[in-house]
């Protein structure tokens, strides 16, 4: 049975603790082959052979809900509007708390301590805690006590149990002080009040800054134009951009954007592609030109036919794999989920040890001594803060990496192409530019330099290989006619094979010739002064003859030079692999300072070489063409230049909008970035909870006096989640 992919949205999870246990519950389910569950943006996403009713009845039994595909205004509008009942309950909480703790410090400035029994002021500090607990608070009560009842607790459950703890104390200590140990009658209302406004606090800034970390994919999204005007029998209508249709022909004016994928058919006007390919300068469109939608029309207008609409259309693809890079997880994740997943049993555990040590070894009112502690180690612990710290990295960095056209398909790649160690480059399109002209055509004995290049190019008329092209174009330029092929085969790393005018003919490298055993031993000096001169070569042969030697130039990218200093200043070691002759790539790299080259290399043999180097590296490629698929799949991570074919751009992790070769520096810079930035968010998490745990249960004040109140534990836990979040916007602002 076929395993289908669902994904689909989940509320109510308050805390990694929650969408672990939601994981852990797909799971478990018969026929699920894998969930993963990301906290930042809500989502799941589950292959499985089950029904999705099936899912969402599980995640219902967990005591959340599940919520069908929304659209992305959907889904903004909700984020806003939780946003917004959060700084609402914040602010009510923290008007009710910051009265509640001002009339609880009052009798101590007075040099006085506040009395138990149902006094005026008690009375009135219960109002003001009762009013926070079941108001602003109710959120607590709710999640909590579902998580707890489904035994899957999570921070709200913490919370709960610490406020509720705090407040029914209180309420004891009010109304039936006589019930409780001598000297143990003391109320907490300012605790219970002055945690929930934190806390509540701290997740309005925190659904903030998840707001912000998202901002990339939603400014994507805000790219695609409302409307478009479509011709309809010579007349232009205003339709809606989901109505288009591929055949139908759409009018472009100026400053408009284009509202989907299409080809030119008549007018002029320069585009900006800026959104897509990061270059600033507009590129002209004239007719048999392509546009993509999102992009900017300049001063001109034009017509075009749409080819490519909705889902299939680049600028929605795209938002499709970042949203799908922003809900997988890089391995790094897999231990913080691991503590993740026992972390609030294992709080409540310290919580409960805490209780009883305080009150069987502490000092007097030693009830009261055991609640404040315990009360503390539940709101001092931090589950989320471990949760966010890699998700929110990686929707921060695959929405920067969209807007720098980078685009990673799987978080996993951006800690893969991190990590990598050597990076192997393609030549042809990737280190030069993929455009290559046409510099010699000698002709051997006995053939005309004309009868050269028209038997040449009539042979490679059918391949799409750019030196082909090359001589395909240089031959159109001189005017010689070029006669279509009667036979045609093309074979990978060696070259082509034709029948023209009754004669057959093979261009191709060298080393096929000499598989052919035809001698071009008159032609080897020239050849040889050639590949010297990093010129790619073509040797013709007609019915078994030498007929001459064509010299192809492709002239490395502009930023090759570059690009190779600045792999090399990010330490790796760079390597360059070709299909061409050994001297031409030594030729290339020598020009672009790579020093290690390969040639004669096969589609196989690049893959080979990538398995010999993967034996002491970590191995990215990078490739633009339909021979570098074995190569791009064979490495840890595949890079796929832009403008490169697309069977390139599906085998690779990371595509590259662009085809500047800087792109791949870029990528690898930003992916480190990430996972340095990553580290710091799991090592603060993780340190965080090490250290001031065992301060909130005490362990620290027989000796030094420290410990912390419920009230300045709930605090550091709410910051601990901003802090977390805050760090990994700051790769909002990486730079190119």
């Amino acid at each position: 049975m076929k395993n289908d992919v669902f994904t689909f949205t989940v509320r109510g999870m308050s805390c990694a603790a929650c969408a672990a246990k939601v994981e852990q519950g797909l799971r478990r389910l018969p026929g699920v082959e894998e969930a993963a569950v990301h906290l930042a943006t809500e989502k799941v996403s589950v292959r499985a052979t089950a029904p999705a009713s099936a899912l969402y009845r599980a995640v219902e039994r967990l005591g959340y809900r599940p919520v069908a595909a929304e659209s992305a205004e959907a889904a903004d509008g909700r984020r806003a509007e939780d946003a917004r009942a959060l700084r609402r309950d914040a602010l009510s909480a923290a008007l009710l708390a910051a009265p509640t703790l001002a009339l609880s410090m009052s009798p101590m400035l007075a040099g006085a301590h506040a009395h138990a029994g149902p006094t005026p002021l008690n009375l009135l500090l219960c109002a003001l805690a009762s009013a926070v607990q079941f108001g602003p608070g109710r959120r607590f009560l709710s999640n909590g006590w579902r998580g707890l009842r489904s035994g899957a607790p999570g921070m709200d459950a913490l919370v709960l149990i610490g406020t509720l703890s705090a407040w029914l104390y209180s309420l004891a200590s009010t109304f039936a002080p006589a019930r409780l140990p001598p000297g143990t009658a003391h109320v907490y209302y300012e605790s219970s009040a002055s945690v929930i406004a934190f806390v509540l606090l701290g997740r309005w800034l925190e659904a903030r800054a998840k707001d912000r970390a998202s901002a990339a994919v939603r400014r994507l999204g805000e790219l695609r134009p409302k409307t478009a005007r479509r011709l309809e029998d010579g007349a232009e209508r205003e339709v809606p951009v989901e109505a288009l249709r591929p055949g139908d022909v759409v009018l472009i004016r100026p400053g408009e954007r284009v509202p989907c994928d299409g080809v030119v058919l008549e007018g002029e006007s320069f585009v900006d592609e800026a959104m897509l390919t990061g270059e600033p300068m507009p590129v002209r469109k004239a007719a048999g030109a392509r546009v993509t939608g999102g992009t900017v029309n300049g001063t001109g207008a034009f017509r075009f036919r749409a080819e490519a609409t909705g889902r299939d259309a680049v600028l929605e693809r795209i938002v499709e794999l970042v949203e799908t890079a922003q809900t997988s997880r890089p391995r790094i994740q897999a231990l913080a989920d691991a503590v993740v997943l026992r972390f609030v049993p294992a709080v409540l555990l310290a919580a409960a040890a805490t209780f009883v040590l305080w009150l069987l070894l502490g000092p007097k009112p030693a009830l009261a001594l055991a609640l404040v502690h315990a009360v503390s180690v539940l709101l001092i612990a931090c589950p989320c803060a471990m949760g966010l710290a890699t998700p929110t990295a990686v929707l921060v960095a695959t929405g920067r990496a969209a807007e720098l056209g980078l685009l990673f398909r799987r978080g996993e790649a951006l800690q893969t192409l991190a990590e990598a160690g050597l990076i192997a480059l393609d030549k042809t399109g990737t280190l030069t530019e993929g455009r290559p002209a046409l510099t010699d055509a000698l002709a051997a004995e006995g053939f005309e330099r004309a009868d050269l290049l028209r038997l040449a190019a009539s042979a490679e008329k059918r391949s799409e290989h750019p030196l082909a092209r090359a001589v395909f174009e240089q031959a159109k330029t001189e005017g010689l006619s070029v006669p279509e092929p009667s036979v045609f085969e093309a074979l990978p790393s060696r070259g082509v094979r034709a029948c023209v005018d009754g004669r057959r003919v093979e261009a191709g490298s060298a080393a096929w010739m000499e598989e052919l055993g035809v001698d071009f031993a008159a032609l080897a000096e020239p050849a040889g002064g050639l590949a010297a001169r990093a010129r790619t070569r073509i040797f013709v042969a007609v019915d078994g003859r030498p007929a001459g030697l064509l010299a192809v130039a492709d002239p490395l990218r502009a930023d090759a030079k570059e690009t190779v200093a600045r792999l090399k200043r990010l330490g790796l070691r760079v390597v360059l692999l070709s299909g061409d002759a050994p001297e031409t790539a030594a030729a290339a790299g020598r020009e672009a300072g790579i020093a290690e080259t390969s040639g004669w290399l096969s589609p196989e043999g690049k893959a080979k070489a990538l398995r010999i180097f993967q034996r002491k590296h970590r191995v990215a490629f990078a490739g633009d063409g339909i021979n570098d698929a074995p190569a791009l799949a064979q490495a840890e991570v595949g890079v796929a230049m832009g403008g490169g074919t697309d069977v390139a751009a599906e085998t690779a992790d990371v595509l590259l909008l662009s085809p500047r070769l800087a792109g791949v520096a870029a990528a690898v810079a930003l992916a480190r970035r990430t996972l340095s930035v990553i580290r710091q968010n799991l090592f603060w998490a993780f340190a965080y909870n090490v250290v001031l745990i065992p301060v909130a249960a005490g362990a620290l004040e027989p000796w030094l006096g420290w410990s912390l109140s419920p009230m300045a534990a709930a605090a550091a836990m709410s910051l601990s989640s901003v802090f977390v979040v805050g760090n990994s916007l700051r790769l909002r602002r990486f730079r190119v």
